[in-house]
């Protein structure tokens, strides 16, 4: 371990540990919350990365492996943040309506030559209410996995040109084109690159330096890296490809709860959704929920994200000041529906919440 690493991991107090309800005391009043829920989740079945952020307490507690090379790689240089993304670029996008330059109802097409006369607005890419090819119904190639993932032409170009399935005139429908054409409006917005503007929009507020896009040519290392993997998240540019450690997500995580990304009417605006679509909100998913053992329904902000055999689960419980980021490998891990009242998702933030 280089001596920036080591000395980051040391700022940071993460302690690395095997899936067992042990723990090194990093001074916590009450620990015995996070240690029960991680050991819920590993009975479960779970292998992979637990963190959680709790309010009034400086320091992550972190779960993850054992082997030092293995756990440099997984706490520092990380894990693919697959559609966690989204969540990310809709801050970025908010900072923007804050400054000025950007609105929820800008058209498209004033950024974005290809798009001029289509009426898609910011808010309906954020919302996923476009009517742009969709990468998703590209031929499947090697694997069935689309080909638009594996080829290498402009990701851009193929989102711009051409419709895909017509607008739905309610609800959402899920189509990674739209965050990818935001990253261009962001870009053409600020007149700023976007890994700038999430350096200086999200890292130096936030306080991370490990998280960026994969490049398509970088050799960055991430837990269980596979060269196709590897060209795969790279493709999917700001709908997608962000890498970094689960502290950084919840370095996010809390920078946003605590209002230092976005003022209030910008993080109300982020967060508004409406159940009777599926509680879409801008690049994430907002709704209550009632939680074994709270006396009261708990509001849930919800993240999730999978690419290749990536499971990525980003979870915030704002009016308790939690946050929780999950990350494995393992692509048939089912962690349920929160608002099912069972299951590992469901039983882990009940058990951090309510207990």
């Amino acid at each position: 371990m280089t001596l920036r690493r080591a000395s980051v991991a040391a700022a940071l107090l993460i302690p690395v540990l095997a899936g067992c309800a042990m723990m090194q005391e990093l001074g916590f009043e009450d620990q015995s919350a996070a240690v029960r829920a991680y050991a819920d989740l590993t009975d479960s079945g779970f292998e992979g990365d637990f963190a959680v952020s709790q309010p009034g307490r400086a320091d992550t507690i972190y779960y993850g492996a054992t082997d030092p090379d293995e756990a440099e790689v997984r706490t520092l240089d990380g894990w693919p943040w697959a559609s966690v993304t989204k969540q990310v670029i809709a801050v970025l996008v908010m900072r923007e309506v804050e400054e000025g330059r950007l609105s929820l109802d800008s058209d498209v097409g004033q950024f974005m030559r290809a798009l001029r006369g289509r009426g898609l607005t910011v808010e309906d890419l954020l919302r996923h209410r476009s009517d742009l090819p969709n990468p998703d119904n590209t031929p499947a190639g090697a694997g069935g996995i689309p080909s638009f993932y594996m080829g290498d032409s402009d990701p851009l170009a193929f989102c711009t040109n051409g419709k895909g399935e017509p607008a739905p005139e309610e609800g959402w429908s899920y189509n990674n084109c739209d965050y990818i054409v935001l990253g261009a409006v962001l870009e053409a917005s600020a007149d700023s690159s976007l890994d700038l503007l999430l350096a200086q929009g999200i890292g130096l507020e936030a306080g991370w330096y490990n998280t960026s896009f994969l490049d398509p040519d970088s050799d960055r290392p991430f837990a269980s890296r596979d060269e196709d993997a590897a060209r795969r998240i790279a493709r999917y540019g700001a709908s997608g490809a962000l890498v970094g450690p689960l502290d950084d997500m919840l370095l996010f995580d809390r920078a946003l709860m605590d209002g230092v990304l976005l003022g209030d009417d910008a993080l109300a605006q982020l967060w508004n959704s409406d159940p009777a679509i599926g509680s879409m909100a801008l690049g994430q998913w907002v709704y209550e929920v009632t939680l074994s053992g709270c006396p009261e329904p708990v509001r849930i902000v919800e993240r999730r994200g999978g690419i290749a055999d990536y499971q990525l689960r980003n979870v915030m419980l704002p009016d308790q000041g939690i946050a929780v980021a999950l990350a494995t490998d393992q692509p048939e891990f089912v962690f349920g529906e929160v608002g099912s009242g069972s299951g590992p998702m469901h039983d882990l933030l009940a058990t951090l919440a309510c207990s």
